[in-house]
């Protein structure tokens, strides 16, 4: 049984994806995709189909920008693959985000504060809140405190967007002037109780933020998450486990030196100081710009998807200390001994990692293969 072709999708909503310029096709494409993101089958396609169909009628998305370089809002509209900015921001209710919405000054807030009393509606978060100088960071005579606070609490859920939203971003960096803190962290010390999902990440990766609305709308509950409140579906396997360098690691072929010869060999960058051992994401298996490249691709991790990274994890060329070699060759070039996880524990979590990636190319190459069939009919 093919699922593409028993998907059944309202006319009203069909007509709405040929005026975006999006066929039923390309829109079945993107439900392969997050699918895929999510650990389902492509049988799981029509939920998903369905559930965004719903999406497109409620409930409403609110869209926060506080201390932050829209660098989250950028990865997220300039996505190509899914075409995020087309099938989300035009199709869903989008009722505010103030960068690409066309609404400005007091009409702009105007749209906020009914879409707040209505209720019912999701808040995305981009940005850290200011608490030691709450001036900081204001929007339309408000600061960030009191937007976050009267959002927040009447929210169905938070989802806290990139790093500055999650852990108050580098303006959080020592010595932290303007009191820079995370959605979460901001929420707790109010005592508000609103569900937070962190996609950390600078910025974060936009098919994760996806992925996790249409979790939430789907099966009607947050994902599972870890210690830190990201979903584990995303973070819970290290950069290192998956990594596309991982082997050579494993041999004790590492570049010594940035740009060497042996960078664009592949060998392993823990010597000039990737964080991708104390990393938890899924970089390796999503990748970036259009499915096509990742950082580790020309440099080493810097470890962005975890908590305040840019303190825990400063001096970035250096290797970090204690870092295991799995397998017989243990102790290359007198590299440390001491933590990471145990080896059959790192071959299980690649080996998940590892499905996960080939289910996203199984999707794509199903779907690709029947629009070629397409087209020849």
């Amino acid at each position: 049984m093919d699922p593409l072709k028993d998907v059944s999708l309202d006319e009203e909503f069909l007509k709405v994806l040929e005026l975006k310029g999006i066929s039923r096709r390309k829109f079945l494409k993107f439900c392969g995709a997050a699918a895929a993101l999510l650990g389902m089958s492509k049988l799981h396609i029509p939920e998903i189909a369905s559930a965004i169909e719903k999406m497109s009628k409620r409930p409403p998305l609110i869209w926060l920008d506080f201390m932050e370089c829209l660098g989250c809002t950028e990865s997220f509209v300039n996505a190509t693959y899914p075409e995020v900015d087309k099938i989300i921001l035009e199709i869903l209710s989008l009722d505010y985000h103030e960068t690409i919405m066309a609404a400005a000054g007091e009409q702009a807030h105007e749209n906020l504060w009914k879409a707040v009393e209505e209720g019912n509606y999701l808040c995305v978060v981009e940005g850290g809140i200011a608490t030691g100088i709450p001036s900081a960071m204001t929007v339309g005579g408000m600061t960030s405190m009191e937007i976050m606070e009267k959002v927040g609490s009447k929210a169905i859920a938070v989802v806290a967007v990139g790093m500055c939203a999650t852990h108050g971003g580098t303006q959080g960096a020592e010595p932290n002037p303007t009191g820079a803190v995370g959605v979460e962290e901001f929420l707790r010390g109010r005592g508000i109780k609103t569900p937070v999902i962190n996609l950390v990440g600078c910025p974060a990766n936009p098919e994760n933020i996806i992925s996790t609305v249409l979790h939430y709308l789907l099966l009607g509950k947050l994902p599972e998450l870890d210690a830190h409140s990201r979903p584990k579906i995303f973070y819970g396997q290290t950069i290192h486990d998956n990594c596309t360098r991982r082997a050579h690691f494993d041999e004790g072929r590492f570049v010594e030196v940035l740009a060497d010869e042996n960078m664009a060999k592949g060998y392993c960058l823990y010597k000039v100081g990737c964080r991708g051992p104390h990393t938890f994401g899924n970089c390796p298996t999503v990748l970036w710009n259009n499915r096509q490249s990742w950082c580790v691709d020309v440099a080493p991790c810097i470890g962005c998807f975890e908590p305040k990274f840019w303190d825990r994890f400063r001096d970035f060329y250096e290797p970090l200390p204690d870092v295991k070699l799995p397998g017989v060759r243990a102790s290359a070039d007198k590299i440390g001994i001491g933590l990471a996880a145990v080896t059959a524990a790192g071959i299980g979590a690649h080996a998940v990692g590892s499905a996960v990636k080939g289910r996203l190319k199984k999707t794509e190459s199903h779907v690709i293969k029947e629009e070629e069939e397409e087209k020849k009919e």
